[in-house]
């Protein structure tokens, strides 16, 4: 009786031993087991569409699966890690198509800036090139892309010079009413330039000529005053004929009516002493100094004192002779000061004008 006792304490113990050592086994694939079957959180991101998937998988390919998510031969997809939910990018092929040189090349990309396409593919742009979108634009699946070169083109083209409108009192008008004198007239000039273009955009234009084909003629407007012209010392009505005035323009304070009639305006007079000049005299030319014809009304003046291109109704002091209008355009080398030279078509009319003071009115 005291040994059976003794071989059932001896089998209890070898019982309660391998239960120890079993135990942890035990324990460890518990633990195991749970970690093989925990489920996983995954956030899916397929070119914008978002999709949040919970599964017991932890290949990213069976995930994709699961949800759906096809990719194709050339398809890729970046995993990133996280603590409670892992993200899963898809990255599809695009083809893009870029024009560069005369070439066409088609390359892949997988979503990325068009500068940062260009620096992989180590398309590095100079100043005189351009891209057909904006740098900063994310690439997408049939893009095309067109990489330009700075074109320069020689352009003629004409503008036109609008005329200017002047305004004078005239008495002959009645008070408030305009008649016109001149009718203005716009003009026209070819201008020849080199136009760069960049990108189908204009860069810069330089102009290489200009050319004035129609030179503009302001218009000139007698606004009424009502005035009574009778009362003028100069006054010639239609039925009276007074030879000394005759051809003679009418001036008044501030204002002069050729004999034509056109109403001119003056700032200022002046007394010069004036002589006369042609064409066919030794050392002239053709041309004036500033590069007109000369003619006509195109006098020579001291520079200094009446600048290029002035205006002015030129009369002789003792009334008997009518220069008329004229512009400052030549020089010469006696021209100094208060010194005129006026020019005339033939040497017989110089000699006959011979050497007047004459009244300068400078015409507004």
């Amino acid at each position: 009786m005291l040994e059976n006792h003794f071989l059932f304490t001896k089998k209890m113990k070898k019982t309660v031993r391998f239960l120890t050592l079993l135990l942890p086994v035990i324990c460890i694939m518990l633990l195991l087991s749970q970690t093989v079957f925990a489920k996983n959180t995954y956030l899916i991101n397929d070119q914008g569409k978002v999709t949040l998937h919970t599964t017991y998988a932890t290949d990213p390919a069976q995930v994709l699966v699961e949800v759906g998510v096809e990719l194709g031969e050339d398809d890729i997809f970046t995993t990133q890690p996280g603590l409670a939910v892992s993200e899963i990018t898809v990255q599809r092929k695009q083809l893009i198509t870029i024009f560069y040189g005369g070439n066409t090349m088609e390359v892949t990309s997988y979503g990325e800036t068009v500068e940062a396409l260009l620096e992989r593919l180590s398309l590095l742009l100079t100043a005189e090139e351009a891209v057909s979108v904006s740098l900063d634009t994310q690439t997408y699946d049939g893009m095309n892309i067109i990489i330009s070169h700075a074109m320069e083109f020689e352009e003629s083209y004409v503008t036109t010079v609008p005329f200017e409108t002047t305004y004078c009192y005239d008495p002959t008008v009645a008070e408030g009413e305009e008649r016109v004198l001149t009718a203005g007239v716009n003009g026209h000039v070819l201008y020849t330039a080199k136009v760069t273009y960049l990108g189908g955009k204009e860069i810069d234009r330089t102009v290489v000529s200009k050319t004035v084909l129609v030179e503009p003629v302001n218009a000139v407007i007698a606004v009424g005053t009502g005035e009574d012209m009778k009362q003028h010392p100069n006054y010639l009505p239609d039925n009276l004929v007074r030879p000394q005035f005759v051809g003679k323009p009418i001036i008044g304070d501030g204002y002069i009516i050729t004999p034509e009639g056109e109403r001119l305006t003056y700032t200022h007079v002046d007394t010069f002493k004036a002589t006369a000049y042609n064409n066919l005299d030794p050392g002239c030319t053709e041309y004036n100094y500033i590069g007109t014809l000369c003619r006509v009304g195109a006098i020579a003046v001291d520079p200094t004192i009446i600048p290029y291109g002035t205006r002015m109704f030129i009369v002789t002091k003792d009334g008997k002779y009518v220069y008329g209008i004229a512009t400052a355009e030549d020089c010469g080398s006696a021209i100094k000061g208060k010194r005129l030279d006026l020019y005339f078509e033939t040497q017989d009319e110089c000699f006959r004008f011979g050497i007047r003071d004459c009244k300068v009115y400078f015409l507004g």
